[in-house]
């Protein structure tokens, strides 16, 4: 089974589970307006799913196949277990996916790409794949960066790609999970309701909580918000701008990244 059928069956799979149950045991019982967000959400998704399988020979997978081939990186130089190589290669991928997403938040011109996964005004496991073409390709760059500079192993970079559309899904789905098993979950990895934070409409709260897969980078680096003010069944959700039904079309998302926007992307109160 090659490498993008084996992610594409995984994600999809992972993707109707997590809608039935979402369906069977909600966060949150009020409407999503899932008539209209879907299709713009799947429709990003889709985009995206075609962009890459274009630039599919440049994949990270594809270029950690050709490294260790040439011997190119850290792990293909040195005498490194195999267990070694592989553990620091997921953990180093998933770090530099946290800064990358800080950054996003922290850069104007990466906010742009980067703000039209924030005007969802709900969230449900479509949210997981809303996201910017543009962004998805300056992610890919960053994920090469690291690959290369890692020499990491195939292996490695297959599972981390599994793992980061998986927690993309998960973390945003709208299943209701145990209020004491999502404290445990916390220590390790990221949950919804950990997530739901980020997307607050409140600036202090959506620029907190990071992470995509493992929790504690956001306590490594103090960005890490424990619960936002509203009631998590409460919590207001989206941005202060662009929540006009005209903005949440899909032409003018696709086109939101060259919108003007007197948003302040990193005010703290």
């Amino acid at each position: 089974m090659s490498e993008g059928i084996l992610r594409l069956g995984f994600f999809f799979v992972l993707l109707i589970v997590l809608m039935l149950g979402e369906w069977r045991w909600p966060r949150n019982r009020s409407p999503a307006q899932r008539w209209q967000r879907w299709p713009v959400n799947l429709g990003f998704g889709l985009i995206d799913t075609i962009c890459l399988r274009v630039l599919s020979p440049v994949l990270a997978y594809a270029v950690a196949m050709r490294a260790h081939e040439s011997g190119m990186g850290l792990f293909n130089a040195v005498d490194a277990p195999a267990w070694l190589a592989f553990g620091v290669s997921v953990l180093l991928l998933d770090l530099a996916i946290y800064w990358q997403h800080r950054l996003m938040h922290l850069v104007p011109w990466l906010w742009r790409l980067h703000r039209l996964h924030h005007t969802d005004l709900a969230l449900d496991t479509s949210s997981g794949i809303r996201f910017h073409p543009l962004e998805i390709l300056f992610s890919l760059l960053v994920k090469l960066g690291v690959v290369l500079a890692l020499g990491a192993p195939p292996l490695a970079v297959l599972v981390f790609e599994i793992l980061l559309s998986s927690f993309s899904l998960f973390t945003h789905t709208n299943v209701a999970i145990p209020v004491r098993v999502d404290r445990v979950l916390r220590w390790l990895v990221v949950t919804p309701d950990m997530h739901r934070i980020h997307h607050s409409v409140a600036y202090d709260e959506h620029n907190r909580n990071f992470g995509f897969n493992a929790s504690w980078w956001d306590r490594i680096f103090r960005s890490y918000r424990d619960q936002p003010r509203q009631s998590q069944t409460e919590l207001t959700l989206g941005l202060d701008r662009f929540r006009e039904p005209e903005a949440q079309r899909f032409t003018a998302l696709l086109l939101q990244p060259f919108a003007k926007s007197k948003q302040v992307i990193a005010r703290r109160n």
